[in-house]
């Protein structure tokens, strides 16, 4: 059994899975209906690559897991996700800046892992590909829109750049378990930047430090995590705590 590469495929399930949980709290409260719609579309997309990771996990483990209780029975300390996508949705400028930021680093993190050595990683990574490149299109659209938009607007994309950024570099640390993974964090970290220069001098915004100097948070790859996920894993997790092995 490779604990590399099941901690590697959970890290992967975590991410999407509780950014899914994150962006479906907008389901019924977006600012106007399609994009209601658009985000919780993009919900349902990651909670889908989750499932598949998670699947795939399980079979790895062999231990009578399974991806349910993967997603619902972990605690706090076993969940290996970034920090970045427990973060609060704010306001709807903090949660596009969340997915563009997000979705940015997971585009270029899928173009490798389609090459992975792993075969079901790389066709989970391919299938799911076509869903993150829309996820990006969609968040860079509204990142240029807000920040180029009304005062409010752009005033809200910079107060949420403070709160955002200081998550972002953890996505280019790597875990020992992603060490062996074969992926080239220096070379997804230099597309990231390329992209965000690009989208925010489209958006008049501009990186903290020119992208680059601000001190940086880390420690949930390895499951050290904000107050924000207790609260989090409260609401997703309460079905099966509150009715063990309940099924619809």
């Amino acid at each position: 059994m490779n604990n590399d590469l099941i901690n590697y495929t959970l890290h992967l399930a975590d991410n999407s899975l509780i950014l899914g949980q994150r962006n479906s709290e907008w389901c019924g409260h977006g600012p106007i209906l399609e994009q209601d719609i658009a985000i919780t579309n993009i919900s349902l997309d990651l909670i889908g690559q989750a499932r598949n990771f998670y699947q795939y996990a399980a079979s790895l483990k062999a231990d009578g897991s399974t991806e349910d209780s993967l997603a619902y029975l972990k605690t706090e300390r076993e969940y290996k996700n970034c920090l970045l996508v427990e973060q609060p949705n704010g306001d709807w400028a903090q949660t596009i800046l969340r997915q563009f930021l997000f979705s940015n680093y997971q585009y270029l993190l899928y173009q490798q892992l389609q090459s992975h050595k792993d075969d079901q990683l790389a066709a989970i990574a391919e299938k799911s590909l076509k869903e993150v490149t829309y996820h990006l299109r969609w968040s860079s659209e509204w990142v240029i829109r807000l920040g180029d938009g009304t005062e409010e607007s752009h005033n809200r994309m910079l107060k949420a750049i403070d709160e955002l950024w200081r998550y972002t570099g953890e996505l280019f640390m790597p875990a020992d378990y992603e060490k062996e993974s074969g992926i080239e964090l220096t070379v997804i970290k230099d597309g990231w930047n390329k992209k965000v220069n690009i989208v925010f001098d489209d958006a008049t915004l501009i990186p903290p430090s020119g992208g680059g100097g601000a001190f940086m948070q880390s420690g949930g790859k390895q499951g050290k995590h904000t107050e924000h996920l207790g609260y989090i894993l409260t609401e997703l997790q309460y079905m099966q705590r509150a009715y063990p092995g309940c099924e619809w």
